[in-house]
Parts: structure tokens; C-alpha cells; sequence
């Protein structure tokens, strides 16, 4: 993102923080504050001192949940394609969509780690992991490996209905079920969605 373009996000979420308007944007918005006060804000975050802003009922503030490592991103990205690409093939599944999955979950970073215990490229949670025989979580071809069967799976239990197994990729597959096999009503949850369904029609665009 050019200088201008920021310049005129920053202008834009600052009117909206005082009027409250929401913020329409394909992408997250993540803040940095350098050593001098200055306030830096981007859809494209350069290093890991960015940090990502969410909405809450107080405003907009910084997520501390997890620890993601974005760096190396593109560079992971073309690194881990490969192994993807496999576990794709293996699940005849698409491979914009796995690709989607974990540029949402981990930004292929495969040693981050979420506050709830979630670790690697897809972000397994211990009994997702020993379910799939996942051993070394932060392994990407175990956890990539693991993480599609468990997608896959999902699919299956909802009729190849992508959004809920997407809703349950993220919240558990008896949350979608309790609340009446429909996306349930966690702003994470919805976010979640909407944000794998961006990056996954954006990949397909981009192999087309």
C-alpha cells in the first residue's frame, strides 16, 4: 500500500472511530506505532510490529490472541505450495481453497500459536491433532495433512455445504449443529467465513 493510500485510510478510520461509522474494507487493518509516536496503518502489514485491529462494542482495538509471524509470509507461502498442492490432491479438494484456509488461520506462519491452543498452518487443536494421528503439530506436512482429512470431513457432515463447514472449521462442528446446522452467532465465527471465502475466490482468480 502506497504512502497516500495510507495516509487516506488512516484519515478514513480516524473520521470513522469519532463518528462510528463502520469501515467497509476487503481486507484486515493493522496498526503500527513506531519509537517516534507515529501511528502507521495498512491492509499489507511488513513486519510483525503490525498489529490487527478489530471491532468491539468499545471501538476498535488491537488483537492479542494469537502469535503469527508475517514476516514470511510470501515466501512460506511459495515454500509450503508443494505440500498444499499434495494434500489437495490426496483429498481432491481445491487448492485455493486450502491455500485460503491458512493464509486466514496461521498466514503460513507454521509455528503460530492461538491463545486457545491452536498451533501450525491450520491451526490443529490437540484433539483435532490426535484425532488425525497429527504427532508434532508445528510439522506443516502433518499439519497440512491433518487439517485437510479434517476440512474434508466437515464437508461431508454438511453436505459439501462450504460456509458451514467453514463455520465449523472455526467453531466446532456441534456449534453449527446446535444452532440449527446454520453459521452460529459468534462475530468471530461470521468474520472467519467471510474472510476464507474472500481469499479463496481471490485464489482462483489469480490461477485463472
Amino acid at each position: 500500500m502506497s504512502k497516500s493510500k495510507q495516509n487516506k485510510l488512516k484519515r478514513y478510520l480516524g473520521i470513522a472511530l469519532l463518528i462510528g461509522l463502520p469501515i467497509v474494507a476487503g481486507a484486515d487493518i493493522y496498526k503500527y506505532v513506531d519509537k517516534y509516536g507515529r501511528v502507521y496503518l495498512t491492509d499489507r502489514p511488513a513486519h510483525t510490529g503490525y498489529k490487527r485491529l478489530v471491532k468491539t462494542w468499545k471501538g476498535w482495538s488491537e488483537v492479542t490472541s494469537s502469535a503469527i509471524n508475517y514476516r514470511h509470509l510470501a515466501q512460506n507461502r511459495k515454500r509450503f505450495a508443494p505440500t498444499i498442492e499434495l494434500a489437495a490432491k490426496h483429498n481432491k479438494l481445491p487448492s485455493a481453497l486450502l491455500h485460503a484456509v491458512i493464509t486466514a488461520e496461521s498466514a503460513y506462519d507454521p509455528n503460530a500459536v492461538s491463545r486457545a491452543g491452536a498451533v501450525g498452518l491450520m491451526q490443529l487443536m490437540p484433539a483435532t491433532a490426535e484425532r488425525y494421528g497429527v504427532r508434532d503439530r508445528k510439522d506443516p506436512r502433518a499439519n497440512v495433512a491433518g487439517g485437510t482429512r479434517y476440512l474434508k470431513d466437515l464437508l461431508g457432515m454438511f453436505d459439501n455445504d462450504l460456509v458451514l463447514a467453514l463455520a465449523a472449521y472455526n467453531a466446532g462442528e456441534n456449534a453449527v449443529i446446535k444452532h440449527g446446522r446454520q453459521i452460529p452467532p459468534y462475530q468471530e465465527t461470521q468474520t472467519y467465513v467471510r474472510r476464507v471465502l474472500k481469499f479463496y475466490n481471490d485464489y482462483k482468480k489469480s490461477k485463472s
